[in-house]
């Protein structure tokens, strides 16, 4: 008999890890609403057209491919396998499972943009594919929660971005994070001021893994990415780079005097902060990070990245702004800005810190409990009141003893048991026993209804 197993990568939730999530989810669903968020969802599917050529060659890699149904070898033949996989794919795979949400939401508008107005605020909140590594905090399929605003330049989004991060870890007790800020003009601009103008995405790329490999085996790859040793030497400076905001801004607009693109993403940067400003709000969390890269190759402006201190998972969110990535797809000149909550990492995050209220994992309010059919029948009547004046409710199915109808209680953390012996049927009434104190008193069913709800 086959021993049942999952794919590397992915992880079956039971009823308390599902409540867990419900809970996030609904805290970043109310927050994106809040700020005129509207919902969409797209198939789990794409086109391989559609996804391929978005995230870098390294991204491309990560895209889990579908076989064409059928004989989807028909196309094939020895020359094709000879050539190599970038031959062969084409003709045995035409789809692929989404590797994020921002791709097919460009997809999205540019086939639905007659019927949308801009700007168009949407969120979607879906699971996507990689083909990664799998490691703690780092899983093949994980759910995203995506905010996007397309058809505006304007840097009030940005600064929304980062309101909106505050209120969701606000609402979800997070105290100690950061949001790392930079701004892809910027790292464009480093690149022309070290003689490596042309190759931003390379450098992304690189020092991008900053954090995970640190700065010698960065250098070792840069090299390998045909970057001189003079260039190298002058990125040091960046590398090393600390002290306030207004001091980083200060350094950078003397580094990058003879970069007209890596002033312009300074002032773009500027301009976020001063936003907040107007709308009342500090840096609190901000941190101005210059060699924050993201390495996807479709962000042009504004990027972040949100760590969680004291957690073993990396980032838990992160986006920035892409000036044309509707263009690829037939409608240029549509800007946008978005950012992604990673909810598997933002449970493992809160999990690590024992941030889950108790009512987070609570699902039955009360249990009626009884000791025999005519109670079972009594219970079976008080069941659907208390269910639609909003508490909800269960009583036990079958006819058993008292002792495994609390056990059943105890083992599904209800917190109340409802009790329906002879003297509450003769009464109408109901022993409400708290199963945590142990307290219990007599109460009429509306009593009880107005207590729990």
């Amino acid at each position: 008999m086959q021993k049942p197993s999952l794919p590397k990568g992915t992880r079956d939730f039971g009823t308390l890890q599902m409540a867990r999530r419900n809970y996030i989810l609904d805290t970043i669903r109310k927050s994106f609403e809040l700020f005129g968020y509207q919902q969409i969802e797209t198939p789990a599917m794409e086109n391989l057209s559609t996804l391929t050529g978005k995230y870098g060659d390294e991204g491309d890699q990560l895209i889990f491919k579908i076989l064409n149904s059928g004989d989807y070898l028909k196309k094939v033949d020895a020359q094709d396998i000879l050539k190599g996989y970038k031959d062969t794919l084409p003709k045995v795979a035409e789809k692929g499972l989404r590797y994020d949400l921002t791709v097919p939401f460009a997809r999205f508008v540019v086939m639905n943009r007659n019927e949308l107005t801009f700007p168009f605020k949407r969120y979607q909140i879906q699971p996507v594919w990689r083909a990664d590594r799998p490691q703690r905090g780092r899983y093949r399929e994980f759910y995203q929660c995506d905010a996007d605003v397309v058809g505006t330049d304007s840097l009030v989004c940005e600064a929304e971005i980062v309101l909106l991060i505050r209120r969701v870890f606000s609402q979800l007790s997070i105290k100690n994070y950061s949001i790392k800020l930079n701004n892809r003009k910027i790292l464009t601009g480093i690149a022309e001021r070290i003689g490596a103008a042309g190759k931003e995405d390379s450098l992304c790329v690189a020092i991008d893994k900053l954090d995970k490999i640190g700065w010698e085996k960065v250098k070792e790859e840069l090299i390998g990415r045909e970057f001189s040793d003079d260039s190298i030497q002058q990125l040091q400076p960046i590398i090393g780079l600390d002290g306030a905001t207004t001091e980083k801004i200060a350094f950078l607009k003397e580094f990058l005097q003879s970069s007209e693109t890596g002033l312009k993403g300074v002032s773009e940067l500027e301009e976020v902060i001063q936003t907040l400003k107007f709308m009342g709000e500090g840096e609190e969390h901000l941190d101005f990070d210059v060699v924050l890269a993201r390495g996807l190759s479709y962000y042009t402006g504004a990027i972040f990245e949100v760590k969680i201190d004291g957690v073993s998972v990396g980032s838990v969110s992160g986006g920035g702004r892409y000036d044309d990535l509707t263009g690829v797809f037939g409608l240029s000149g549509v800007s946008g800005v978005g950012f992604s909550f990673g909810v598997d990492r933002l449970y493992d995050a809160l999990d690590e810190l024992d941030l889950f209220p108790e009512q987070a994992s609570e699902s039955t309010k009360v249990l009626l409990v009884h000791f025999d059919q005519k109670g079972y029948e009594y219970g079976l009547g008080l069941v659907q009141r208390f269910r639609k004046a909003g508490v909800k409710a269960e009583v036990f199915p079958d006819v058993v003893k008292v002792k495994k109808q609390f056990d059943y209680a105890a083992k599904k953390g209800i917190p109340f048991a409802g009790i329906c012996g002879d003297n509450e049927i003769e009464n109408s009434t109901l022993v409400i026993k708290n199963l945590e104190t142990g307290e219990q008193e007599i109460l009429s069913p509306e009593a009880v209804i107005e207590q729990l709800s």
